[in-house]
């Protein structure tokens, strides 16, 4: 059997163009002869691609060749052509340079009609999936993938995705434009009274991770988090969906992009936002720049994560004073009682006690010494955020956020599973935040419509 494909182009005028795009010759039937094969069907794409690319450009330029004022073809000066690489494969697109019609008497002399539009030498629908898949996997391995379905060859490598994904993420940086004091109400009184009821509560949980920095550097600090929509008003539609961020605080300067971030889930300027972290300054800073009226937390997740840190070394303790160790591991459970209840000022004293009695054995007890070095800084973490400590249970029972444990997934989704230790792979500041910039809205499945907003036609919905 054998089976010929062939292309045809029909003009305005009826006329048609052919072309054999690809022959398919079978002797028998089999499980792997069964259709086309990958090979074929890249072949076939490449051909077509080839093929509609050839025949839309030589009728945009036919189009142009008539001097819109006089009629008269303008002259040809040079033919040449510039290659595209597209998602079908590198097309070699007529870019010829003509000279100005004779009735034109402004503008250069000769120009290249393909400049309205030729802009850049990779597709968008390329610059997205490369954009989409690296912002998710390697950069290597994209260039497999893309390499293994598509008939890209030659025209592909790992230094050009990460280019690519780069100056997406800037465009979209250069998007939040310039910085300046947000969510600032600039009506009257009457009119703040005025505003529509707001939906629920915005929580929004924030939490850090460590990235492996280049040239053996150490490690530096990412922030990620999630924002999470309580709630829509009756009759106004699905809640939000959560979203996630993240960004190099270190090399940031936009932290708007969060306060954009919950613009887009419908934030009002009377809406209640409620700021949960472990309590960094740097985190809070961040928060009360975003929105200046919101509640800041220390989320229950991270004083119970320390405290079972203390638990576990009170362990050595008790194998070498049994009742001694047994003595601080009540009081520090007492501790959590309180500190659940929002009593701080009991559990900075008990934990002032604890420390004073650890200090009168730690110069004899090595296991002493470590426990007490832990409770002196957990007493410190608890002073300095003393003042954003709730009442955790009384929280819990109006079914309120106590804890950032859900932000613990995002962490590992936003910045653990791209940027893991196994790749042996190490980070600029750059490099680290604007792969974050993509990441997240890959995650957040936003890349799409920043793609539709720089090219009105990309991928266009079907009403």
């Amino acid at each position: 059997m054998n089976v010929h494909v062939e292309v045809v182009c029909i003009t305005a005028d009826g006329t048609e163009q052919r072309r054999d795009v690809l022959a398919v010759e079978r002797a028998g039937l089999a499980m792997e002869t069964l259709g086309m094969s990958l090979q074929e069907g890249k072949a076939l794409l490449e051909g077509v691609q080839d093929w509609i690319v050839a025949q839309q450009v030589h009728e945009n330029l036919e189009q142009q060749r008539v001097c819109p004022l006089c009629g008269q073809q303008r002259k040809n000066k040079d033919a040449g052509s510039t290659a595209v690489k597209t998602v079908f494969g590198r097309v070699e697109v007529p870019n010829p340079r003509w000279h100005r019609c004779a009735c034109e008497t402004t503008g250069p002399k000769t120009f290249r009609p393909t400049q309205v539009w030729l802009q850049g030498r990779t597709s968008p629908e390329l610059i997205y999936l490369e954009t989409k898949w690296a912002s998710l996997i390697p950069f290597a391995k994209v260039v497999e993938l893309l390499k293994e379905v598509l008939p890209l060859d030659d025209v592909e490598n790992q230094e050009t995705v990460r280019n690519h994904l780069q100056a997406t993420a800037e465009r979209m940086e250069q998007e939040l434009g310039d910085e300046r004091q947000l969510n600032l109400f600039e009506g009257s009184e009457e009119e703040w009274e005025q505003q529509p009821l707001p939906d629920g509560p915005i929580t929004v949980g924030i939490d850090g991770g460590y990235v492996r920095a280049a040239h053996k550097q150490g490690v530096f600090e990412v922030i990620a988090g999630k924002s999470v929509v309580a709630f829509r008003r009756e009759g106004e539609g699905n809640v939000p969906s959560a979203k996630c961020f993240g960004f190099v605080q270190t090399y940031d300067e936009k932290p708007r992009r969060l306060w954009e971030l919950m613009k887009s889930q419908g934030m009002q300027e009377n809406q209640q936002v409620v700021f949960m972290s472990d309590g960094g300054e740097d985190v809070r800073r961040v928060q009360e720049y975003l929105h200046p009226f919101s509640e800041h937390l220390i989320d229950w997740f991270h004083i119970t994560m320390r405290l079972t840190v203390l638990q576990q070394q009170t362990k050595a303790l008790k194998e070498e004073r049994p009742q001694t160790g047994t003595d601080v591991s009540k009081q520090l459970e007492s501790v959590k009682h309180l500190l659940w209840h929002g009593n701080t000022e009991e559990a900075l004293e008990r934990l002032g006690n604890l420390i004073m009695d650890l200090s009168l054995i730690q110069a004899h007890s090595a296991a002493a010494e470590k426990v007490a070095g832990g409770v002196a800084e957990f007493e410190t973490y608890i002073r300095n955020d003393r003042e954003f400590i709730p009442n955790f249970g009384e929280r819990r029972r109006q079914g309120e956020t106590i804890s950032t444990a859900f932000v613990e997934s995002t962490i590992n989704q936003v910045v653990s599973r791209r940027f893991v230790k196994k790749q042996q792979m190490g980070w600029t500041l750059r490099g680290a935040h604007l792969l974050l910039q993509t990441r997240t809205k890959v995650l957040n499945d936003e890349l799409v419509d920043v793609f539709r907003r720089w090219y009105p036609q990309f991928r266009q919905e079907v009403a």
